[in-house]
């Protein structure tokens, strides 16, 4: 009997990790800390819990990056997705899932799997120099004390970013006289689809308003360790924001286009703030773009200055944790293995990957690296990475060398991470983008299904 792939962390990227391996016929232990230790952000013991958005962005294979990665990994057979597209709630042309249901959905498969063990308690520290083949999968709220060991080992200090946490609201307390249901320019397929957001309009004096509010509202305040840790660009608090000019907002999460005001359809809004919904009921939704670190009295007050949430009720309220990841570049191998100490892998955000699906896309990959090395398969070839050209290829060249060591940053997957196409589309810049993009998921699915053909007929 072949040794176990030991997997730590049971988040996004360990669980389908887990899966991925299992799948491949190893034998597979989960290391889950909670429900024994918790972390600042999590609320559950549950495997991939959702503890940000709740949505998987994008799920247009055709010209969004995300969306082909959702695709990809569909072909590869993941659980994330599997469950994601089980607990999906309408969301426009994005995959928004019942977090809840999700994290559910997503334990009762692992749980039930004959090949996988899950084991609750922390793993304190590096391994055990016994376990052979392990996926370090602990996400951005990694323990310190399996952090510190990883700093030691690689000779090098891990870096670290801020996450914020967006506020989710009860939907009874929102005052439906004056925001309404829309997607922006109606997109969706359905009509649920179409109603997807809730929308809360702003006049410009209202607006103004609330940036004095957010601006000057008091914020948690960072250990003396945290202070000089950069936010990830794309996930930044509202009052950063602000901070970085009035307009900021309206230019993002609060942009005014694509809606119009059934209350008042002559009358253009200066802002609006969306929310999304947050579970299959329908009874939460969570402000979208709104993460914050504002202090819990200070976000209550703030916002219910928006119109609509004036007597909002608040399940969570915003928060803020630390992120911490390796400069990938520098310490992994093209499978994902720890350079200093090959019998570590690493998946997830911790790889310097953002976003659930980019993590559960490591997971994957590792979880299949991993299943090859206990089975005896070579790590070239069809076991191999999979081709550059694909979502999950071009994220996984970034990170393991792809990118500038020296100004390594948390990644999403995007276009601009593939290898160039050769031939150039003609028309206008909108056009043309969208003919590249399709050119692009194309030539990628036709690379991961050849991927996928070549392991199957090798395994």
């Amino acid at each position: 009997m072949t040794d176990p792939v030991h997997i730590v962390g049971a988040g996004m990227a360990g669980s389908e990790a887990a899966w991925q391996a299992a799948q491949a016929g190893a034998r597979v232990v989960l290391h889950e800390m909670r429900p024994h230790r918790g972390t600042e952000a999590h609320r559950t013991d549950g495997c991939a819990e959702l503890v940000c958005s709740n949505s998987f962005r994008s799920d247009c294979a055709a010209t969004n990056a995300v969306g082909l990665l959702h695709e990809e990994m569909r072909r590869a057979g993941s659980l994330i997705m599997a469950m994601g597209d089980r607990c999906k709630l309408p969301a426009g042309g994005a995959l928004a899932v019942d977090r809840d249901a999700f994290s559910a959905a997503v334990t009762h498969a692992l749980t039930g799997h004959p090949l996988i063990e899950i084991d609750r308690g922390e793993v304190a520290g590096l391994p055990p120099e016994a376990w052979g083949n392990v996926i370090v999968a602990t996400g951005p709220l990694t323990s310190p004390a399996l952090a510190e060991a990883i700093a030691a080992r690689t000779g090098a200090e891990a870096l670290a970013f801020f996450d914020a946490i967006a506020p989710i609201v009860h939907f009874d307390s929102i005052d439906m006289s004056k925001a309404w249901f829309q997607s922006r320019y109606d997109k969706g397929e359905t009509e649920a689809d179409r109603t997807a957001y809730l929308n809360c309009p702003m006049d410009e004096a209202q607006f103004n308003r609330f940036i004095d509010a957010v601006l000057e509202a008091p914020v948690t305040e960072f250990k003396e360790w945290e202070k000089n840790t950069p936010y990830f660009e794309g996930c930044l608090p509202i009052e950063v924001m602000a901070a970085r000019g009035r307009e900021t907002l309206r230019f993002g999460p609060m942009k005014p286009v694509g809606l119009t005001n059934p209350h008042q359809p002559t009358i253009k809004a200066h802002a609006i703030v969306q929310l999304r919904r947050d579970n299959a009921l329908g009874t939460l939704y969570n402000i979208v773009g709104f993460q914050t670190k504002m202090k819990y009295g200070a976000q209550t007050e703030v916002l219910r200055l928006i119109p609509g949430l004036e007597n909002a009720q608040f399940a969570r309220l915003g928060g803020i944790h630390r992120n911490t990841f390796l400069n990938s570049p520098s310490l992994l191998d093209g499978s994902l293995r720890l350079k200093a100490e090959p019998r570590l892998r690493f998946a997830g955000q911790i790889t310097g990957v953002e976003g659930y699906v980019e993590s559960a896309a490591m997971g994957l990959l590792a979880g299949r690296f991993a299943a090859a090395q206990a089975l005896g398969r070579p790590l070239d070839g069809p076991f191999g990475p999979p081709p550059p050209e694909t979502a999950h290829g071009a994220l996984l060249a970034h990170v393991t060398g792809g990118a500038d060591a020296d100004t390594f940053q948390p990644m999403n997957v995007n276009f601009g991470l593939f290898p160039p196409l050769d031939t150039r589309a003609k028309g206008r810049k909108a056009a043309r983008k969208a003919a590249r993009a399709e050119a692009m998921s194309a030539r990628a699915l036709l690379a991961c299904d050849a991927w996928l053909a070549g392991r199957a007929a090798a395994a």
